[in-house]
């Protein structure tokens, strides 16, 4: 009874977090929280970039670098087709936990997605929209959106300013 007490006011807590976070590195840190959570492990100093990508990826992190890029250009569809901030979180949530799996060495695509699953789930509760995006992917939410119709310009890529909160700054 008490480990059922405790899952449920994990999954209340990490709800509320996503629910009132405002920044992409608010939702970051409940990324790192979960996986530090339920698979024991941690990678720091990591760097998002915003990139316009063709609307069928929506990241990716180049294998040994400290980088996410994230789809700009889906992003913003998705804000456009979201009608609350909870979704767009969840959004990013699920974009920024998969690659996150891959930063710290899950490569597989076959082994991230499951896994991507089991934490949404572990911390979120089956029932919650970051689970059930985890299940039916991100593009979930942009259901009846002609994709391959959409035009988005091409802008420089940007780099997210204090993504990584908890990360030593050093001076290079």
């Amino acid at each position: 009874m008490a480990e059922k007490n405790e899952n449920l006011d994990r999954m209340s807590r990490y709800r509320e977090r996503l629910q009132t976070a405002s920044a992409y590195g608010d939702i970051w840190e409940i990324v790192k929280d979960s996986v530090r959570d339920v698979l024991k492990m941690h990678r720091a100093g990591m760097m998002l970039f915003l990139d316009d990508l063709p609307l069928n990826l929506g990241a990716y992190h180049p294998v040994g670098t400290n980088n996410i890029v994230m789809n700009r250009a889906l992003l913003r569809l998705v804000e456009v087709a979201a009608e609350k901030r909870i979704l767009v979180n969840a959004f990013v949530y699920s974009i920024l936990l998969h690659e996150y799996l891959h930063a710290i060495g899950y490569l597989s695509e076959s082994k991230v997605r499951p896994l991507v699953a089991a934490v949404s789930e572990a911390c979120f509760g089956r029932d919650h929209v970051v689970s059930q995006l985890a299940r039916e992917g991100p593009w979930a939410l942009l259901r009846g959106i002609p994709l391959d119709e959409v035009c988005a310009p091409r802008r420089v890529i940007e780099i997210v300013k204090d993504f990584e909160k908890s990360s030593q700054r050093y001076i290079a």
